[in-house]
């Protein structure tokens, strides 16, 4: 299973996604996908965030000891960082 939020992106790219993704809620995106075609969604993603702005973030199964991996693209709120293994939320601190 995977999960996919997109933010400030096109009503068109949207339902684009639909076509291979369940749409919960407005910018949230659910399915079971191969590895390969979930690659190419997330290139198409990260093609429209760097053509028309927006921001997405992709959280998808992995081998590894948390089970998934979080993969960013655009502005996100937080930064993920490892620590030891794990993959961490991080906060950016505000200049002041």
């Amino acid at each position: 299973m995977m999960v996919l939020v997109v933010r400030n992106v096109r009503p068109g790219f949207r339902g684009r996604l639909t076509r291979w993704l369940v749409q919960p809620q407005p910018g949230v995106y659910l399915g079971h996908l191969s590895g390969r075609v979930r690659d190419r969604l997330w290139e198409a993603v990260c093609a429209e965030i760097d053509e028309k702005g927006g921001s997405a973030v992709l959280i998808a199964p992995a081998r590894n000891e948390q089970g998934y991996v979080i993969l960013t693209r655009g502005e996100p709120p937080k930064e993920f960082v490892d620590f030891d293994g794990l993959t961490l939320p991080k906060t950016p601190r505000k200049a002041s």
